[in-house]
């Protein structure tokens, strides 16, 4: 795996998104995010916003490979390419305002392409619950290899390689 690339790179723009370094304006979208029972439901549930508020820096995400998703200017999602397990894995959560309109497909696809470039040659997987049909499909739309499957977290798994 080779060393991280320049971050954080320009803005990406795609029709209607761009894909952005976190910015303390986003600190609200975040909370929400991360407390929002409909999004916590395939990754192990969700935290009370008052916990997710006392511990979030205030700047959440500002890391190495982790985009903003923001449509007209505001915070929608994310999508991240972390390193786990010596694994480069691509993760993505979006508000649930946000879902079934296409977006996570466009910011992903705008985001894999920026990892092809900055990280030619380099293997990238995902993994997401069986039950969460949504992530299943889009997973398959973007590329993805549907591979093991396997129980953690108290259900199963899949394991995906692009």
């Amino acid at each position: 795996m080779s060393g991280p690339a320049a971050w954080p790179p320009a803005p990406i723009r795609t029709e209607r998104l761009v894909l952005r370094e976190s910015e303390a304006r986003d600190r609200d979208a975040f909370l929400d995010l991360f407390s929002s029972p409909e999004v916590g439901t395939y990754i192990g549930g969700s935290k009370p916003r008052d916990e997710v508020d006392r511990t979030a820096p205030p700047i959440p995400g500002r890391r190495h490979g982790f985009f903003v998703v923001a449509l007209d200017g505001a915070m929608i999602g994310m999508v991240s390419f972390d390193v786990v397990d010596e694994e480069r894995l691509l993760g993505y959560l979006f508000l649930p305002s946000a879902w079934g309109r296409g977006f996570a497909y466009e910011a992903c696809a705008a985001a894999l392409d920026w990892y092809a470039a900055a990280h030619p040659g380099e293997p990238l997987a995902s993994i997401t619950q069986t039950a969460n049909a949504a992530s299943m499909r889009l997973l398959a739309k973007l590329g993805f290899t549907e591979g093991e499957r396997y129980e953690a977290f108290g259900a199963e798994q899949c394991r995906w390689r692009q």
